[in-house]
Formats: C-alpha cells, structure tokens, sequence
C-alpha cells in the first residue's frame, strides 16, 4: 500500500507538471532522526532476520525506540503537506508492533482472502492474530494491525490501517513538493502568481494578488505553465497543510464508513430476509437528523470546533465497535446503535462545515467544498470494492463481517489524532451563562438559527426544495440491497457485489461531478446548477427503478452520483458565503433536520411501500419526485438566480 501512495504521488506530481529536483530541495526539521529512525527500523528487522541473539532479545525496546524517533521526527515537520497523517501511520503501527512484543500482528482471513497463508508470513517480524474476532484480537491491537487485503498482481499483501494513513500522507508529501514553488529566505513558499503560505506556521492562504490587465491588453507573456498549475485552486488546496491533513483524515475514515455501510446492509436483510426492516434499519441511522440536529448545532456554535470533531470520532469508533456484538445478542439491538452513531455524526456534520473556512480562503471555498465531497467520491471508488470483497469472502452473520466494523472503528480513532495535529486561530465567543436563564439563553440561540435560515429566501426556498427532491436519496439508501438482490438481473454480478457496483458507479458520478464544480462551477451560477442537478438526478433515478439490466443501472447510478455534487456543492458554498460563522453550526443544522427529516420520511414509506409494490418502481416514483422538485426550483428567482 505504502508503494502504490508513493507511485500515486509521483505521476500525479509529474503529470501537473511538477519536478523530480524539487524532492531534493525540501526543507526537513531534524531530517537525521528521521533516518535514524528508519536505519533503526530496517536494521532492527534485518538482525533479527540473520539471528542476531541481541537483536531478538531488545526486539522490543529497539522497535519501540525506532518508532519513537520517527514520531519524534515527523512531528516538527507537520506543517509540511502529509506529514501529519505519515506521523499518525507511523504511530498506529508502532503501538501495534509494541503491544505485541515487537512482533506485526496479522489477520490470517485478510491473508487467505488474497491467496496467502500462514506460511507466506515474515515469521521473524508478523505474528498471527486470533480467527475469531474477541477480546484477544482487541487486546493484541488487531484493528491497528494487518487486516487489510490487497489483491493486487505482484502487490499482493495485507496491509493496515496504519500503512493507510503512511501512503495517503506520503502520497500528498510527493505531490506537492513536487508542485510546489521556491522557497523564499523568510520560509514561504510560492504556490503561484500572487499567492504564498507560510511554510512553518501553517498560516491559510492569502487572497491572491490580480496580475496583468484585460485580455488583448498587451500583458508582455503569461505565467510558465507550471505556476498557473500551482495556481489552480485544488493545488493551492493540496499544498496547504492544514487542509491537507483534514482532508486525508475525512478520505481515511470515509472509507471505513462505506465498509460498515454496506456490511450493515447486507447483515440486516441477511438475518432477517425482511425489506422492511432494511429499510428500517437505514431509517434508524438518519431519524436523529430530524429530532437533534438543531440541538447539536447550537452547541457546536458555543464549542471549539476542531474539539468537537475529534471527540465525534473517538465516540463513533466505540459505537461502531459494538455493533456485530450487539448483533449476535439480538439483530433488533442494532436499530439502537446506529441511531446513536447518528447522534454523535449530528455534531460532528456542523463543525466540520464551520471550520473548512477557518482553514482555507474564501476564494477556495467552492473548491474546498469540492474537494471535501470528493474525499466522499474517493470513499466511494476504493470502499465500496473492498466492502464487496469482504462480504464475499466473510459471510453475512454478525461474526463474519465482523472486520468491516472493527476497520471503520480504527479509522475514526486515527482520523481523531489526525485532526488533533492540525492548528487553528480560536474563535473568540461572547462568554454564556452557566446558571440562571442558561436553558432561556440557549432557546434563543436555537431561535437566531431558525430566524436567520427562514429570513434568507436564497437558503429557505433551497432547504425546501432539497428536502422535497433529496426523498429518492433516502429511498435507494434504504432499499439498494433490496434492489441490488430482488430487481437486477445478476448476469454480470452477482449479489451482493452488484450492491458495492452501484455505490461505486455513483462514486464514480459523484469523482466526475465534484471535480466538473471544482473546475467550472466558479463560471455558472450556482443557483442553476441546483436545479439542473436536481432534474438530472431525478430522471436518472426514474430510469435506475425501472430497468432490471445491471448495465443501465450501472450508468443510471453514475449519472445520479455526478448531478447529486452538481448540487450539493453550490448549496454547501451559498451557506457558507450567506452565513455568519457564529451561526454556521445552527443553521445548517436546521437545514439538515429539515432535509434528512424528508428523506427519514421516504425511508419509512418505501419499506413499507417495498413490501406490496416492487422495489424499482417504488425508488422510480421517488425519481420523479426529484424531478418535480428540480422544476419548482426553476421557478423560484431566489433558488435559481442565487
């Protein structure tokens, strides 16, 4: 995995026209304790590979102090793009190899999953975990540990959570000092024309500095082609390393995310063979959004942000973690957990909203967003391939797919250390009561919310409409195993990786869509890409309902994955241009409430509807239902001039 970031890195960088030269030139702190640190690492394991008695007997002390050293020496380098989430890696792997006696732990199912077996192991460095997911698996560090597979021709491996974290980082590290400009004396860093960050402070991106005159004005020459690269926004983005850890700690995690998602699925409809309570089961995980969004939002507004997003992960890591135990008491037992997993993704949704333009420029602002959603999109591309790979070869009972809930559990873990890396200013707040008309303070916070969403037609009337066209969402959420199992055809896939091939095709819509924004959307006018993405995605969902052929389903679903960021981006970058930030966590948690309240209402209705009436045409007349809100919108000045 660590060998396909770093290659990833390097054609990416080379390809934006990047230069080898400037992987020499980088500035490192305390550069020779890093390669201390490896010369340790790699020495440690090769003496104890040729049987040096005193290597093996400080096996311990020596890999702890190498990963030590690294941390140590990464740490300082923060600052730079990746570094952090390598650091984390590093960290994630070192706690797993000390825990066990300075011994790798590996999952021996991740291993016969892609051909392997126990006698293919490094016995002088892995060691095996328990088969069966229990208290010693945990105990020996198991989700930090081996278990991801990777079935690649002549990369065949398993790999960990923490080597994840290593490639992402090492990947942006390459990537953007390959991209990056000439650092200056004073330790900037030149990104483009008009444009530097602070290379050591970590300081966001200034506004940029407009150059030359209007075209035909006789400006002597343009730019070099590779300063107008470093000048695109989404590069700006990646050698920002504030951003850049934010986003590899929400890509990692999301990946995770879409394991459980589709392990969740595929275990409730399992065990109970019931599309009702599927459906159900997707509607527990979304009814929070109506009752306790803008109760979470209104503290998210008093509270540090970057707090709350790093308690929100370490509290869904122990939540995730019970379900397949909870499951094998009582499948019923799981309607609970996920609803508080909900609960908890309630705070963490506002605060993430509110600090992007903490840490980026308000002229990166559509394309961070882009770039946020296509962290989602990546989820999408690598997670749900993999999820179908473990279900494949797992099972469907609550001990089988197990693993997918226990790697979405340590990706919320080292997301949270992730975050806790980053810096960022405080936001100064007026100081609250704590006793007295405490609860009277806080229902008028709660109020300035809903007053200033309802007072501003532009949100208002785009809330509205989203609530009403965002229902098919909800529907092919809670009943795509339904649909994926009883309406395809199954001639090309089989079930349930058709399920995983219709996530991956919307995320491979949603790729097409969040860069298409990213690049173009500062030329239209958000408000008619809303509609247009509303009406696309509704037409595209009629189609997916009423065809059986998993090919046209295929395309219908890239289709809906590419017009749903076609909206979600613009009405994401309204919010945040129209609202205050003291208010941010409120008011998009009222809008929240009212859109997942609508698509809590359809999941409901179409379990049920499922149940009588075949599951195609049931998401089929939830399409057109988008298609009628994208409409309205069109008639709506201040939903489509905004």
């Amino acid at each position: 995995m660590i060998v396909i970031g770093l290659l990833f890195g390097l054609v990416a960088g080379l390809l934006a026209g990047g230069r080898l030269g400037r992987l020499i030139d980088v500035r490192l702190r305390w550069v020779g304790l890093i390669f201390l640190a490896l010369a340790l690492r790699i020495g440690t394991q090769v003496a104890i590979a040729n049987d040096v008695d005193l290597a093996e007997q400080l096996r311990l002390p020596l890999y702890a102090a190498a990963f030590g050293l690294l941390i140590a020496g990464l740490w300082p380098n923060r600052n730079h793009p990746g570094l952090l989430a390598v650091a984390v890696g590093a960290a994630a792997n070192g706690v797993a190899i000390v825990v066990n006696g300075g011994w790798m732990p590996v999952w021996l199912p991740s291993l016969e999953a892609v051909g392997l077996s126990s006698a293919d192991l490094n016995t002088g460095f892995h060691v095996l975990l328990p088969a069966d997911i229990n208290a010693e698996f945990f105990l020996r560090a198991g989700p930090i540990g081996d278990i991801i597979p990777i079935p690649i021709p002549l990369l065949t491996n398993v790999s960990s959570i923490g080597d994840a974290f290593i490639a992402a980082g090492l990947s942006w590290f390459i990537f953007a000092t390959l991209l990056r400009g000439k650092e200056d004396p004073q330790g900037g860093i030149t990104l483009g024309p008009g444009r530097k960050i602070a290379a050591d402070t970590g300081v966001g991106l200034e506004r940029p500095i407009i150059l030359g005159g209007p075209r035909g004005a006789g400006v002597a020459s343009q730019p070099p082609v590779g300063s107008r690269v470093r000048g695109h926004p989404y590069v700006r983005l990646a050698l920002d390393p504030r951003f850049a850890a934010f986003w590899v700690a929400q890509t990692i995690s999301l990946l995770g995310d879409r394991l459980h998602q589709v392990a969740i699925g595929v275990l409730v409809y399992g065990i109970t063979g019931s599309p009702a309570l599927t459906g159900f089961v997707f509607l527990a995980a979304t009814l929070p959004n109506l009752l306790l969004g803008p109760i979470a939002g209104t503290f998210v507004d008093r509270w540090e942000h970057k707090r709350v997003m790093i308690a929100s992960d370490l509290i869904r890591a122990a939540l995730v973690l019970a379900v397949p135990f909870v499951a094998s008491v009582n499948i019923l037992f799981v309607f609970p957990l996920v609803f508080l997993i909900t609960c908890v993704s309630l705070f963490f949704r506002p605060a993430k909203v509110a600090f992007i333009p903490r840490i980026v420029a308000k002229d990166d602002l559509l394309a961070a967003n882009s770039a946020t959603w296509t962290a989602d999109t990546i989820a999408d591309l690598a997670g749900f391939p993999l999820a179908a790979l473990f279900v494949g070869f797992l099972g469907t009972s609550s001990a089988d797919l197990s693993l997918a809930f226990v790697a979405d559990s340590a990706t919320y873990a080292l997301s949270a250390a992730l975050l806790a890396g980053i810096s960022v200013a405080p936001i100064v707040r007026e100081v609250t009561p704590r006793v007295g008309n405490a609860v009277r303070t806080f229902m008028g916070e709660l109020s300035d919310g809903w007053r200033f969403l309802r007072s501003r037609p532009a949100l208002i009337q785009n809330t509205l409409i989203s609530a009403l066209a965002q229902m098919s969402v909800g529907v092919t959420l809670a009943l795509g195993v339904v649909y994926a199992r009883d309406a395809l055809d199954g001639l090309f896939i089989p079930y349930p990786q058709n399920y995983a091939a219709i996530e991956t095709a919307i995320g491979v819509g949603n790729l097409v869509g969040g860069l298409a924004v990213g690049a173009l959307g500062a030329r239209l006018r958000k408000g008619w890409l809303v509609v247009g993405g509303f009406i696309v995605m509704g037409i595209s969902t009629v189609v997916l309902g009423l065809t059986g052929n998993v090919v046209l389903a295929l395309v219908a679903a890239a289709v809906i994955g590419t017009a749903n960021l076609i909206y979600i981006i613009p009405t994401q970058t309204i919010f945040i241009e129209v609202t205050p930030i003291e208010l941010m966590g409120r008011v998009v948690a009222f809008r929240s409430s009212l859109v997942f309240g609508a698509m809590t209402l359809a999941m409901g209705l179409s379990g049920i509807f499922a149940e009588a009436i075949e599951v195609g045409v049931v998401i089929a007349a939830f399409g057109a239902l988008t298609t009628v809100g994208g409409l309205i919108g069109a008639l709506l000045p201040a939903v489509r001039d905004a």
